[in-house]
């Protein structure tokens, strides 16, 4: 075969994969070079120009949907069977915290690395009473309407009090993050959008883990958000992106690979008032398998919200509790972004401020865990 037969099969395969160009997306290109052709424009240098834009936006576009599918279908292969079982090299080094990537641009995107400069806290006193369903000790809790700013004047913060033997903890718990931009498709974004707005009513009140029962419990003054279980189609979306970048994202953090034996996943609406206490995703038995958090952000532009911050703290072990250093890590939601960091680093999310107080207005995250 000749090289101009080879790209000819080449792109042809390409162009019969939805993943990469949808039908609507192969119509409109079609008319889009179609009117380009018949149109009226004189100079053929100028009709030449018009169409050789187009090629090349396709061809970026192309390149980078094929770039992600290629590196799915490539660890599908790898794993043979064993879908979340992924060999890693021995990673000794730590990584720093990894903030927000301020630059978007198509496909997935490493994260910057450079980590920013630690923000101080502002401490609570240790000693406000705990949630009767959360083993955390944090700031005082908020009202249901109204969360209130933590107090002045203490050097440190209470964050978790899970009950595990000093020996299996670390005593310093750094705050670590990977971010990755563009996780998404624009369509595939737009369609896990849609889906969530059309689903208002199957949202319900979150819940948190509780030491005294074997389901969740609704507790308004450590937690206040909406959470949706069933993800139909989205669910399988989300979770071949992470297969493709696990490898980057547990090398990134320092941690070893496991072989993954379940996989939480919900949607989240956070809309005015509504926060997350500080807490960690593994301090009890029910969840202690938990090893990798995520959390993708997108919602509805313009985006018609404030705050919302993921504050990862610094911390260390203090006759068996856990305390914040005072520092943190803070990503900002970002359309199209995802969070990794460990399930036991200890965390909040800061109150949510949204004037309409509309359901489509909300501060959405698509956040799960992987289990041990």
């Amino acid at each position: 075969m000749t090289p101009k037969q080879i790209l000819d099969s080449f792109s042809d395969t390409l162009m019969q994969d939805e993943r990469i160009l949808s039908a609507q997306e192969r119509a409109l290109l079609a008319a889009l070079l179609q009117h380009a052709k018949s149109s009226n424009i004189a100079n053929e240098e100028i009709r030449e120009a018009v169409q050789g834009v187009i090629a090349s936006a396709v061809g970026e576009t192309v390149g980078q949907r094929a770039f992600a599918v290629l590196g799915g279908s490539i660890v599908e292969r790898i794993l043979a069977g064993s879908p979340f079982s992924i060999p890693l090299p021995d990673v000794s080094a730590k990584t720093q915290p990894q903030p927000p990537n301020k630059s978007p641009g198509p496909g997935v995107k490493a994260p910057v690395k450079e980590p920013p400069k630690p923000i101080r806290d502002t401490p609570v006193p240790p000693n406000q009473p705990q949630p009767p369903n959360q083993p955390l000790r944090g700031p005082a809790p908020p009202s249901p309407v109204q969360p209130q700013p933590p107090n002045h004047g203490i050097d440190t913060t209470v964050v978790s009090q899970a009950k595990v033997t000093v020996v299996e903890r670390a005593a310093i718990l750094p705050a670590k993050c990977v971010v990755l931009d563009e996780l998404l498709a624009p369509q595939e974004l737009d369609e896990l959008t849609c889906f969530t707005l059309e689903r208002e009513r199957d949202f319900s009140a979150s819940e948190v883990v509780s030491p005294v029962s074997d389901g969740g419990v609704v507790n308004y003054e450590h937690r206040r958000s909406r959470v949706l279980m069933d993800l139909a189609q989205h669910q399988d979306v989300i979770l071949n992106r992470i297969r493709g970048v696990l490898p980057q994202v547990l090398s990134e953090l320092g941690m070893e690979d496991f072989s993954i034996a379940d996989v939480e996943v919900q949607i989240t609406a956070s809309n005015d008032g509504d926060f997350f206490r500080f807490h960690s995703d593994n301090g009890s038995d029910r969840v202690a398998s938990r090893q990798l958090t995520f959390v993708y952000f997108f919602h509805r532009e313009p985006r018609r919200f404030e705050g919302g911050e993921l504050r990862i703290h610094d911390a260390r072990l203090e006759e068996g509790t856990y305390v914040s250093e005072g520092s943190y890590q803070a990503v900002v939601p970002r359309q199209n972004q995802i969070v990794f960091f460990p399930c036991e680093l200890v965390h909040e999310i800061t109150p949510v401020t949204c004037p309409s107080g509309q359901f489509a207005d909300s501060r959405f995250t698509l956040n799960g865990w992987l289990r041990r």
